[in-house]
């Protein structure tokens, strides 16, 4: 599995590096653009936003403009889709790149999930749901 560059080191920053691990990746770091954080959940940070090494991005921001604005930045890069093992998700169900599904998450059949999605903990969105891109 390649490298996971998790842009935004906070507290989602976090449970995203929690999910990502759960996901398969072993190589971790983070960007960040303020220049005191030099460590998240224990990895690195290596660099500012605008500054991603090679490997796959996962922008891990909350605010949607931003989330957006660097997941566009990133366009040509793999941003993978990250689903913790405790989520339920059914077999039909859309989800766009750059997505996290959190912990105890249910989603049911014929829901569609848009790019840059943060289901939260706990959530459940029902069958036939769309939530657009970008939404938390």
């Amino acid at each position: 599995m390649n490298r996971l560059i998790i842009i935004g080191a906070s507290g989602h920053g976090k449970v995203v590096a929690d999910i990502a691990v759960l996901n398969g990746y072993k190589d971790i770091v983070f960007l960040d653009d303020d220049e005191t954080v030099k460590e998240c959940a224990g990895w690195p940070v290596i660099g500012k936003c605008s500054e991603a090494p090679d490997g796959d991005v996962f922008v891990a921001v909350g605010n949607a403009k931003t989330r957006r604005r660097l997941m566009e930045l990133y366009g040509d890069r793999n941003q993978p889709i990250l689903i913790h093992s405790s989520a339920v998700v059914a077999k039909d169900v859309e989800i766009g790149a750059g997505s996290v599904v959190m912990a105890g998450t249910v989603i049911n059949p014929g829901a569609r999930i848009g790019r840059g999605v943060i289901v939260n903990t706990s959530s459940s969105v029902d069958h036939d749901c769309v939530v657009e891109d970008y939404v938390h």
